[in-house]
């Protein structure tokens, strides 16, 4: 097995793959979880960011590029009806530091979204994924409850 679940009780699964390392995957107590791990649809979207941001992460410390902060938002498109799958994703990338080069930052992303990122790349089979990058931005972006 690549990976595997464990139910614990309520709607609470222990998971964990071949790194061993474990994750609780949860739902809040209004759909009968126990309010104690992100969803399965959080993972799946901190998934798309986490596999991608590994990839830019070390593109850029190859590519010697000097930064303070970075992170990455995702937001997406879903159906209305069950199963509720997802028509469309889009990403932030947002980066701070005194001098990026902004070329090297949306290569380094390209890399990562068109050969690199196993997670995106798979979900792109069927659904669209767009991104865009900010240098500096003057806000934060936050999670939406």
């Amino acid at each position: 097995m690549d990976a595997i679940v464990k139910w614990n009780e309520g709607l609470q699964f222990k998971g964990s793959g071949w790194s061993n390392h474990g994750v609780t995957i949860d739902t809040d107590p209004s759909h009968d979880g126990l309010g104690q791990g992100p969803s399965p649809v959080e993972l799946l979207l901190m998934s798309v960011c986490g596999c991608t941001g590994m990839d830019v992460v070390s593109i850029l410390n190859k590519m010697k590029v000097q930064y303070d902060r970075f992170e990455i938002g995702i937001t997406g498109e879903r159906a209305e009806e069950h199963p509720r799958i997802y028509h469309n994703m889009t990403l932030v990338y947002q980066i701070w530091g005194a001098d990026i080069d902004e070329k090297k930052f949306d290569k380094a992303i390209d890399l990562s979204m068109n050969r690199y990122c196993t997670v995106s790349n798979t979900l792109k089979q069927g659904i669209d994924i767009t991104y865009r990058y900010e240098i500096n931005p003057d806000t934060e972006m936050e999670v939406e409850s």
